[in-house]
């Protein structure tokens, strides 16, 4: 059923203009550079500061590991560090599980 009295009224579809490869990979861009300047940069700038961190570490210097434990660097080797975290208790503790070192505080 048609109605030759509405067909005039009906906006006819037409072909779009082919655009520029450019243009349709722009959004695409614009999200990885969003993704890059607000995830990946801050995170790099992240990962940097710890590995300087880890580089100069040293004995005697006190750390917290990933799981919470607090402890003191006794020795350091190539791959780890051989932390006390009691008296006479020592465990090896690779690298990548030290979380961060502890400031010394001065209370008053």
């Amino acid at each position: 059923m048609t109605f030759p009295e509405l067909s005039p009224l009906l906006p006819v579809a037409q072909a779009a203009a082919p655009s520029g490869g450019l243009s349709q990979f722009l959004p695409i861009i614009l999200l990885f550079l969003g993704m890059w300047f607000l995830i990946i940069a801050p995170q790099r700038k992240r990962q940097k500061a710890h590995d300087k961190m880890l580089s100069e570490l040293k004995k005697g210097d006190e750390i917290v590991t990933t799981g919470g434990i607090f402890g003191t660097i006794t020795r350091v080797k190539d791959d780890r560090f051989v932390v006390e975290i009691a008296d006479d208790t020592r465990i090896d503790l690779a690298k990548g599980f030290v979380s961060s070192k502890v400031e010394a505080t001065i209370v008053d």
